[in-house]
């Protein structure tokens, strides 16, 4: 389940793209949002408020992220990073200001909430993704309900990792940044951010491990030739 294969550096258009954007050009926006658009709906389905997910899909996001970063091309002359991370952070930007509008309900500090390259999601909502996208899909009703007890335990405990290693397992497992980028959204260096990686999907990993084992100890083993009972 953990393996995971290092992406090339994509991060860079060419330098004729990056230029060309920060000197406004939409057409070259246009370009490159498209050749991006693979990577940019991996993000939003992992992103996305499992609560939004079914009222808004992944084409509606990106297409309200697109018109915010036509509307933002100044913001990008400002900026030192690649087109694909600017997107990135206008995409995921977007994902925010729909949870914001559509599910949070009580104050919040909007200084906690600013997506920034060193401001990842909130921890409760990359926590649970990640928990969501590690426990899969489920169809019985038994089945559903013990998906949603696995979910919530591996919630708390990648709750308690450390918030830079919670979010080194997002971009490189699950948005599938290459090593390069995920050091560069979190403004540290690349070898940082692999060590980090690889020690925090190890600790996850036996975490999973003991999670299954408690949840397997005390049930009666089937006879041999028995199956289990299909789910409901």
């Amino acid at each position: 389940m953990f393996e995971h294969t290092e992406n090339s550096d994509r991060s860079s258009s060419g330098v004729g793209d990056a230029a060309a954007m920060r000197a406004g050009s939409t057409e070259t926006l246009a370009k490159l949002f498209s050749e991006y658009r693979s990577r940019l709906k991996r993000i939003v389905q992992f992103r996305l408020d499992y609560r939004l997910a079914g009222r808004f899909s992944e084409s509606d996001v990106l297409q309200d992220a697109f018109v915010a970063a036509s509307q933002r091309l100044d913001h990008f002359a400002k900026q030192e990073m690649s087109p694909f991370l600017w997107l990135r952070l206008v995409v995921t930007q977007q994902v925010v200001n729909l949870y914001r509008e559509h599910v949070q309900t009580e104050k919040r500090d909007v200084r906690k909430e600013r997506i920034s390259l060193q401001a990842p999601l909130g921890s409760a909502q990359t926590s649970l993704a990640i928990a969501a996208n590690l426990v899969g899909q489920r169809t019985g009703v038994s089945e559903l309900v013990a998906r949603a007890e696995r979910i919530e335990q591996l919630k708390v405990t990648i709750e308690k990792m450390d918030p830079i290693d919670r979010e080194v397992i997002a971009l490189r497992h699950f948005e599938e940044l290459s090593n390069v980028e995920t050091a560069s959204v979190l403004g540290i260096e690349t070898s940082a951010a692999s060590k980090r990686y690889l020690r925090a999907m190890a600790r996850l990993a036996q975490s999973m491990k003991e999670q299954e084992a408690a949840s397997n100890y005390g049930r009666p083993s089937q006879p041999r030739g028995v199956a289990e009972p299909p789910g409901e």
